[in-house]
């Protein structure tokens, strides 16, 4: 054999005969197709990292990242209500990291073991279909127990809370507004029932069955309710419980047995980062930036004329995967 031959063979040999691995990460992503498509193209553009994501509402995006602890098939978890994530750190499927964008984030609005960082707020809200309204008798709704009108039987739009962070927000607000009564939280659930067209899987569905008259009413988060607007539906109308209404905050983290931790955790820095929080209008996302550099867009929910129910995401994290068992056992099956 010819030596420049078994020169070759030696060196396939040292590497495993393998090709090097592409700095690429996967991102396990909760918020709307564009909004996820959007930031992943801008990171790579601006750092060079290949990224791709798979759109999953909360419940599945935790399910699918439980499912697969062992052989991990996301490398950043990006979106969807930090109680998701407060039960995956106490699954032990995230990665604690520390960005150096972590000063610039609210006070209050990030793990204080840096397990998951707030990267937006939502204020759960109506979406009113003021023409199917009308078609029934009824304004706007205003309120918790206007919701619960016959005259709504079958044209509420919400989510299930075992799929949708949404949904769990509005389950997680009838526990405060009832002292954390499952009880009383679940039995208002139970008297909704009726009204409810159907439990989506994703909670912004309800903004576009609301927009489409599928649904004279959704619940959702309001900048849902306002990107549905923006495309094109003039006759919805946001409004905000006077009973008092919860609110989200999206999280971000690492996950546990990333296959790219490196570029995973530079994909969370530029999250956090001022750049990336001001390119939500873009595609008509209106939440509220939690990097304390950039302003709220004034189409966003200002939560200082809303009245918002104390949530701690610690406590409805811990408190999820009971109060969801009852609702499936109770309530409602979750969608398949």
């Amino acid at each position: 054999m010819r030596p420049l031959a078994i020169a070759l063979i030696a060196i396939l040999l040292a590497t495993g005969c393998s090709t090097p691995r592409r700095d690429k990460i996967t991102v396990a992503c909760g918020a709307s197709e564009r909004w996820c498509a959007m930031m992943v193209k801008r990171f790579s553009d601006s750092t060079g990292v290949e990224a791709e994501f798979v759109r999953l509402s909360s419940g599945e995006a935790l399910e699918r990242i439980k499912a697969a602890k062992e052989r991990q098939e996301f490398d950043v978890w990006h979106g969807g209500p930090a109680d998701s994530y407060v039960a995956a750190k106490s699954q032990g499927l995230l990665a604690p990291y520390k960005s150096e964008k972590a000063s610039e984030i609210r006070h209050g609005w990030a793990d204080p073991e840096y397990a998951w960082s707030g990267i937006y707020a939502g204020v759960l809200a109506f979406c009113n279909n003021t023409k199917e309204l009308a078609k029934r008798g009824l304004q706007p709704i205003h309120s918790w127990r206007e919701l619960l009108d016959e005259r709504l039987r079958g044209s509420v739009s919400i989510a299930h809370p075992a799929t949708s962070g949404t949904a769990y927000t509005a389950l997680w607000t009838q526990m405060e507004l009832n002292g954390r009564d499952q009880d009383k939280a679940l039995g208002y659930m139970r008297s909704l029932h009726p009204n409810v067209l159907r439990y989506n899987s994703s909670g912004s569905a309800a903004a576009l069955q609301a927009a489409k008259e599928e649904a004279a009413v959704g619940v959702v988060f309001s900048h849902d309710c306002v990107a549905a607007q923006e495309q094109g539906y003039p006759n919805l109308q946001v409004t905000f419980p006077q009973e008092g209404t919860g609110y989200e905050l999206g999280g971000l983290a690492v996950l546990a047995g990333a296959h790219n931790p490196d570029s995973a955790r530079k994909y969370v820095d530029w999250a956090l980062s001022g750049e990336s929080q001001r390119l939500g209008p873009l595609v008509n996302s209106y939440a509220l930036p939690t990097n304390t550099t950039v302003p709220a867009h004034s189409k966003a929910a200002d939560p200082t004329t809303v009245k918002l129910v104390s949530y701690d995401v610690e406590v409805a994290g811990r408190a999820k995967q009971s109060l969801v068992d009852r609702f499936s056992a109770e309530i409602a099956r979750p969608p398949v």
